[in-house]
């Protein structure tokens, strides 16, 4: 007998051994081996997880523009957009065979459910790999002025970026062509054939014009370049005659620098700026050096590799490393210049916000399915571009450019407006299609400072380069961007 019970326990100790084995095994995989099992391409739970319930949304105005269908596959829910084309450059896409991009990218561990912050229990979420629900992103976009930008570039190529002066809010961020997002959510073949065929296209509707691709920003410029001449003190009067010979010969060179309209010689920087002359914003920025001018470039947001709005904006550039000849042409926006339409909205915004520029951002707030808040923007950093007085003088010249100069048709009745035309050259000895620019603020006339400030880049504004300006295609646009915000602050009594 006591053999038998001697067999029973050593079986009971050995069935014990092999369950605590079992055991430890299940938790080597389950917990210590599951990133390497999660990453075995060969692995779709963690895909049919993703699918398995509805994201979460993004939401312009108070509602979404962004949705999912139950497709009743295996990979279980699509996205789906309301108005895709018209947010495509903020939502970007979320595709079960391709990932995501921009905002469906940023922000995807709230909208996918997958953010720590989503999660009551987040050990507990870890060891079962529950998923909570998707959260919602809340932009800052309003909805009027996305829509005038989207309305006033159909049909052209180009860009838009409305900006919020004193809070930095972007209220409007439109790149066209643009393309339906929606046409890439799936993983059959009409996914792939609209890949294909959105990658193929030469005018790259994919491409968000906005925040990723800069620009010559020719004579929308020379802001910059104004701004740093009188904060350097090489101009003190507005209206003083500025020694500027026309044509002005660049420093060093043999070349000779013209300007398309007369009356630029020895103009006052009053005038100059009213009327675009080339030849005394080159000369100006010479004067300046390379030194105030790069300073100030870079306190408006040049040469800055930092920003994301949350996705990444490229870099707008100003040379550092140029002769005095490369200055002066580097001043009216040309040479190695470049910049986003973002950028040149927050140059505006500067202008419009006493100097200082505050930080550009797309996400207002983050909140759960539920709709309590996870997270806010909060205060935006603050940095100053130019002193407090040369703002005011630049408000003064921006303001004379649309009241009398080549801007005239952002003028608002009722409402103050200040801006700048440009006219960017491109290509191989220039012979590419101008482009079109304007930039401007606007202040309706019961807001006690300016509620936007808009930049507009129109790439093929016209096949006859004589009739391209940025006055002339670009700043109806910026118009109706301004109109829409100043009419929804008014209504709203902001």
């Amino acid at each position: 007998m006591s053999a038998m019970t001697r067999h029973i326990r050593h079986a009971a100790v050995f069935c014990a051994l092999l369950l605590v084995a079992l055991l430890m095994n299940a938790t080597r995989v389950q917990v210590f081996r599951a990133g390497a099992y999660e990453d075995n391409p060969a692995n779709r739970r963690e895909d049919i997880a993703r699918y398995l319930q509805p994201r979460g949304d993004i939401l312009v105005g108070g509602r979404p523009v962004t949705g999912s269908r139950d497709s009743g596959e295996q990979l279980r829910y699509e996205r789906t957009y309301a108005d895709g084309p018209l947010y495509a450059p903020v939502t970007g896409f979320a595709s079960q065979l391709y990932g995501t991009s921009l905002l469906e990218h940023a922000e995807d561990g709230v909208l996918s459910g997958t953010d720590p912050m989503l999660a009551p229990f987040p050990l507990w979420n870890d060891f079962t790999r529950a998923r909570n629900p998707g959260g919602d992103v809340v932009t800052t976009l309003h909805p009027g002025a996305q829509r005038a930008a989207f309305e006033g570039l159909r049909g052209r190529k180009g860009a838009v970026a409305a900006v919020e002066p004193s809070t930095g809010r972007i209220l409007a961020l439109v790149s066209a062509p643009s393309y339906d997002p929606q046409a890439l959510s799936g993983n059959g073949a009409a996914a792939a054939r609209s890949w294909a065929r959105l990658n193929a296209d030469a005018d790259r509707p994919m491409l968000n014009r906005a925040v990723r691709r800069t620009y010559p920003p020719g004579s929308t410029f020379k802001v910059v370049t104004a701004a740093a001449a009188l904060d350097a003190g090489v101009v003190t009067d507005l209206d003083a005659h500025t020694r500027s010979p026309d044509p002005y010969r660049l420093p060093g060179t043999t070349t000779s620098l013209r300007n398309e309209s007369g009356g630029c010689e020895d103009a006052s920087l009053r005038e100059a700026f009213t009327w675009s002359c080339n030849t005394v914003f080159a000369k100006l920025g010479a004067d300046v050096g390379v030194r105030d001018m790069a300073a100030t470039a870079r306190a408006f947001g040049f040469n800055d590799t930092r920003v994301r709005i949350p996705f990444a904006v490229a870099r707008s550039t100003f040379d550092t490393s140029v002769d005095r000849a490369q200055l002066a042409l580097s001043s009216i926006g040309q040479y190695n210049t470049r910049a986003t339409p973002l950028q040149m909205a927050m140059v505006a915004a500067a202008v419009a916000n006493g100097g200082q520029v505050r930080t550009p951002y797309l996400v207002e707030r983050t909140k759960r399915a539920g709709g309590a808040t996870l997270a806010t923007a909060g205060s935006r950093p603050l940095r100053r571009a130019m002193h407090p007085s040369t703002a005011v003088h630049m408000r003064e010249l921006m303001r004379d450019v649309v009241e009398k100069g080549t801007g005239r048709n952002a003028a608002i009745p009722g409402a103050t407006v200040g801006g700048k035309t440009g006219t960017a050259q491109h290509g191989i000895g220039n012979e590419g299609t101008p482009y079109a620019w304007f930039v401007s603020w606007a202040q309706g006339e019961n807001d006690v400072e300016p509620k936007v400030a808009v930049a507009v880049v129109v790439e093929d504004a016209a096949p006859d380069r004589g009739h391209i300006t940025g006055g002339g295609v670009a700043a109806p646009v910026a118009r109706a961007v301004m109109k829409a915000v100043l009419k929804s602050s008014a209504a709203s009594g902001r």
